[in-house]
């Protein structure tokens, strides 16, 4: 760790000034970067919002730090544990099967579960109908595909590239081909390439274990991201509002750590435990074969084609909006069943894997759960007690207590200025519980590696990382027209892929699909090549 670094954590440490802090530095100064890592402070350890608030900030500031000289082997780890979700998903397929009804006769059958279930397909038809909506809705994501890699998954590279599809969605071809991408694949004469499935790879996650996604044939994802977004509106009208749904989980969750009538739960590894038979037995047929068209049969990882157990992964276009759907129609119908009242979208809340629901029904819904297929994440589920956690939002006793993480080590203006934020939030929060006023040493030691032309740039926090949050007084402001400028350091350069290095067809194609002309091309992820001091309208 570089010496800047490590004296800023130091004093970090010092200034949070609790027991866990104190080990955490002991550890630091020793270089036990995995026992550091592998910190974590239980909230119903603690007897106050601020003992738990302090001893979280310790514990989490390193936890997701990407760089450090663990002896963990990221991918490794992330590879067993996709392992781990697939044998959970043959376990609950092979448990799931006698209620299908394929199998209607089936002795191992039992009456009181196949009602349940009977139950659940009532509840996901009465959310989002029995089939997808008739037109084809299709858009493009930014992300990498199974045949579009690295740096050339802007949509032009796209458009351009061989599209790749499973056997499976061979009945999209033909919708496919009306496309404005189809149609230059077509007058081109670039053959869509069938390929078994999708790509393994992974994404950092923390400093213990990346995240295992996978990459999707490229015509598949793009009907799969339209299906998904039927399935959010669809949810929106039931109640379920996955555009606003963090903020709203957060608020409920504030109010559940005073209250304490609703619990929050949280899944280990959901995603990946999401089996095929649990889909097939809770979905309607229309969307089944809809979504099982589309879905990937195999997944490629370390050369070998392996069939999936799991419905779909992370990376999936409609992932999201199907695990969403399905612990919605399983949570509200064990409510039912345990005689406790509910609504959705007030009492009953889901977010992919981030659920709430009244406290009354939480040990039914965690045994439901559980004979799906899923695990609850012991350290991030709270059914009793002053806490409770969703969706990134951390309270006890209605007191904001989530740490910051340091996810990656700085090296540049903007780094340095991002963590000198995220420690002055922290002390914001930890004000009003009599702590964070020490961590000022911290805060000014983050502002003082910022070069000093650019730490005059400083401003309110609705500006984000742009400035340095600071009370008004130290704002540099000018007025223009009555209009107050502040002054930012902002990005000023962007990688493009220019529009003139493809063909007139494909720039056609991009327009439709709304890419926009910035400068004559499009602006990829993570294009930023760099920045500059700049004045920016606030009101």
């Amino acid at each position: 760790m570089e010496r800047d670094v490590l004296e800023l954590a130091l004093r970090f440490y010092e200034g949070l000034n609790c027991p866990r802090s104190l080990s955490a530095a002991i550890m630091l100064r020793a270089g036990e970067w995995d026992q550091l890592v592998s910190l974590s402070a239980d909230p119903g350890n603690y007897l106050s919002a601020a003992s738990y608030a302090t001893a979280a900030a310790a514990s989490d500031f390193l936890r997701k730090c990407q760089g450090l000289k663990t002896s963990f082997d990221l991918e490794a780890i992330a590879k067993e544990r996709w392992r781990d979700g697939e044998r959970q998903c043959f376990r609950t397929n092979e448990r799931l099967a006698p209620y299908l009804l394929e199998v209607p006769n089936s002795e191992d059958r039992d009456v009181r579960i196949a009602a349940f279930f009977a139950a659940v397909r009532k509840k996901v038809v009465s959310m989002v109908g029995r089939r997808p909506p008739s037109h084809d809705v299709v858009r493009f994501g930014p992300g990498a595909t199974y045949s579009d890699r690295g740096r050339f998954t802007a949509i032009p590279h796209k458009i351009s590239r061989q599209p790749s599809w499973t056997g499976g969605a061979f009945w999209y071809l033909l919708p496919w081909a009306s496309t404005a991408w189809g149609r230059y694949a077509v007058r081109k004469g670039i053959d869509p390439v069938k390929v078994r499935g999708n790509r393994f790879t992974t994404v950092p996650k923390d400093a213990k274990t990346d995240r295992a996604i996978a990459a999707e044939p490229s015509l598949n994802i793009f009907f799969q991201l339209g299906l998904g977004s039927a399935l959010r509106s669809r949810l929106a009208d039931a109640g379920l509002d996955l555009n606003k749904g963090q903020d709203i989980h957060r608020q409920v969750a504030c109010e559940s750590s005073i209250r304490g009538h609703l619990a929050t739960m949280d899944l280990s590894n959901a995603s990946d435990t999401l089996s095929l038979d649990l889909v097939r037995l809770v979905m309607p047929t229309g969307w089944f074969e809809a979504l099982t068209d589309l879905r990937s049969p195999f997944s490629l990882i370390e050369g070998k084609w392996v069939r999936l157990e799991k419905f779909s992964s992370m990376g999936n276009g409609f992932t999201f909006e199907l695990e969403t759907l399905v612990f919605a129609a399983l949570c509200s119908t064990a409510c039912d069943f345990a005689g406790v009242p509910h609504k959705m979208g007030r009492d009953l809340l889901v977010y992919g894997d981030d659920i709430i629901c009244p406290t009354s029904a939480a040990r039914a819904v965690k045994s439901v759960l559980e004979f799906c297929g899923f695990s609850l994440n012991s350290k991030k589920s709270f059914l009793t007690g002053n806490f409770r956690e969703s969706c990134g939002g951390d309270f006890y006793n209605g007191h904001p207590v989530r740490g910051h993480f340091l996810k990656e080590l700085p090296n540049e203006p903007q780094d340095w200025i991002v963590l000198a934020n995220g420690i002055n939030r922290l002390r914001k929060q930890l004000s009003p519980l009599g702590e964070g006023s020490a961590l000022t040493r911290a805060w000014l030691f983050a502002t003082d590696q910022v070069p000093q032309d650019i730490r005059r740039c400083r401003g309110p926090s609705d500006l984000g990382d742009i400035v340095i949050h600071d009370d008004l007084r130290y704002w540099q402001i000018k007025m223009a027209s009555s209009i107050r400028y502040v002054r930012v350091y902002r990005p000023a350069r962007h990688r493009k892929v220019k529009y003139s290095l493809f063909h007139p067809d494909v720039v056609l194609a991009c327009a439709l699909y709304g890419c926009g002309w910035n400068d004559g091309g499009v602006t990829p992820r993570d294009s930023v090549l760099g920045y500059k001091r700049a004045w920016v309208p606030f009101s």
